[in-house]
């Protein structure tokens, strides 16, 4: 059991992480890939410019809960055989933002992992959660970049997990999650250096 519940956060981790709902809304309500449209990027921010907000705030919770539910119940599961909630939580969502990347449903193509990595931050620890939102939240309303926003908000939540006291290895897990998801936004940084990124909007479709 002990070494099945490993594995299962793994594989359960990918496997409902990888379940995309900007892809899945694309093609159910308007018979189109997002992956192929905007950006590409199969996400809430690029479902938003591309379609408006009727259905975008639907992505976005969809994409917030899916790992947030996996990764509690494992860490729940791990707290039960080891006392390691905060580790399985974080070991979980290793697996969670791999799946959201690299998803075997759509040809190894999916989103960047941000919601999934703020998810697990919830999960960690609430005030990091809270204090990373506000980050981004700030700078969503002050610069309107969301990939500048998102980045800076999850790399806040990770610095304060240590003082915060969250147990260290399941830092240690969350920051490669983290890097990850920065690694993701590698197209996005080179367009904020060149002062080419496009502008987020909370209210509009553009």
């Amino acid at each position: 059991m002990k070494v099945l519940v490993w594995i299962l956060a793994a594989v359960v981790g990918y496997l409902v992480a990888g379940i995309n709902p900007a892809i899945v809304f694309s093609k159910l309500i308007y018979h189109q890939d997002i992956r192929t449209l905007g950006s590409g990027n199969p996400g809430f921010t690029n479902f938003k410019r591309v379609f408006g907000n009727k259905y975008a705030w639907f992505v976005f919770a969809l994409d917030l809960l899916k790992s947030a539910l996996v990764c509690f119940l494992f860490g729940l599961w791990f707290n039960a055989l080891f006392g390691w909630y905060q580790l399985g939580v974080a070991y979980t969502a290793v697996f969670s933002v791999i799946g959201h990347a690299y998803p075997i449903y759509y040809g190894f193509k999916g989103g960047k992992g941000f919601l999934v990595c703020l998810s697990v931050l919830y999960l960690l620890d609430w005030r990091a959660g809270l204090i990373a939102t506000g980050v981004m939240v700030v700078l969503l309303l002050t610069v309107k970049y969301m990939s500048l926003a998102t980045m800076c908000a999850l790399v806040t939540g990770a610095l304060l997990l240590l003082p915060f006291g969250c147990d260290r290895i399941a830092i240690l897990l969350y920051a490669l999650c983290v890097v990850f998801m920065i690694v993701r936004h590698r197209e996005n940084i080179k367009r904020l250096l060149n002062h080419t990124e496009s502008k987020f909007s909370l209210g509009s479709k553009h």
